[in-house]
């Protein structure tokens, strides 16, 4: 048995002049067996202590010691950005009324071994970060933001900041031998050396 059926929701893209700034999306639904679909990840506001534990987790990692802004949580793992001047109130009467896909910028995922930065979330909080970054030579960050892991000798391991000259690009997985690269397929550089 097969149910179709179209799903409708919006993602809240701005305030302005007091008013939501949101984009509406519907897409049709084709499912086998309905009891195996996943349940939609409700999101919620970081308050309190759950976003001094955040904060807390981010200065033993990366140095940083505050973020201005509403922390959001969406599912078990994954953190928004919200410098808007939407508040708690209005994110809960949003959310009785429509699923919401998303409040702000991807900021971070929380993993059992620690944080991961989005590129973004590192970008944004660069002023901060003060500890466990690594720097790339030229050659190195060409073959990270190709999608592939950088080879080579590290002093630090777990979650890294992946720096080139200025720019942050990301967050990576430091291993003795190597760092893991989290760089999105679509967001990847093309791989020359593929075409060749």
């Amino acid at each position: 048995m097969t149910n179709v059926g179209e799903l409708q929701y919006f993602q809240v893209v701005g305030v302005r002049d007091g008013r939501l700034l949101t984009t509406k999306f519907n897409f049709s639904t084709n499912v086998e067996n309905p009891k195996k679909m996943k349940p939609i990840e409700s999101i919620k506001l970081l308050v309190d202590k759950e976003r001094m534990k955040f904060i807390n987790k981010l200065r033993e990692q990366f140095g940083i010691e505050d973020i201005k802004g509403t922390l959001l949580k969406r599912g078990k793992e994954r953190i928004f950005l919200f410098e808007g001047n939407m508040g708690k109130k209005e994110i809960d009467e949003l959310s009785k009324a429509t699923f919401i896909e998303r409040v702000g910028v991807y900021l971070a995922k929380e993993e059992e071994m620690g944080i991961r930065l989005s590129i973004e979330g590192s970008q944004i909080l660069k002023n901060q970060i003060k500890k466990n970054i690594i720097e790339l030579t030229k050659e190195e960050m060409q073959t990270w933001m190709m999608g592939h892991e950088v080879i080579r000798k590290n002093d630090t391991t777990g979650f890294v900041i992946i720096k080139y000259k200025d720019d942050l690009l990301g967050t990576g997985k430091a291993s003795e031998e190597k760092i893991t690269n989290f760089i999105p397929k679509s967001r990847r550089l093309k791989d020359k050396t593929i075409e060749q």
